[in-house]
């Protein structure tokens, strides 16, 4: 199972990423870990979308940072 997830930061932008192991990753997020969070925290989990193809998680993930893809989010997800 692969998770693309979103995560609202304490300055009030978003986050978006991908992984199998989202335990994991949301340890890495809290303890300042993760580079673009780690100035931005506390992290609140908006989202997350399940997948059972790596691939396809990872295409979703990358169309959710396009344009189209953040006026998607912001409209539909967040």
């Amino acid at each position: 199972m692969w998770i693309v997830y979103v995560l609202k930061c304490n300055d009030g932008t978003y986050y978006t990423g991908c992984t199998s192991n989202m335990t994991d990753r949301s340890n890495r997020h809290n303890k300042g870990q993760i580079k673009y969070t780690s100035s931005r925290l506390p992290v609140d989990l908006v989202v997350t979308i399940n997948f059972y193809n790596k691939y396809k998680a990872y295409e979703f993930e990358n169309y959710l940072k396009s344009g189209s893809g953040k006026a998607f989010m912001n409209k539909r997800l967040i």
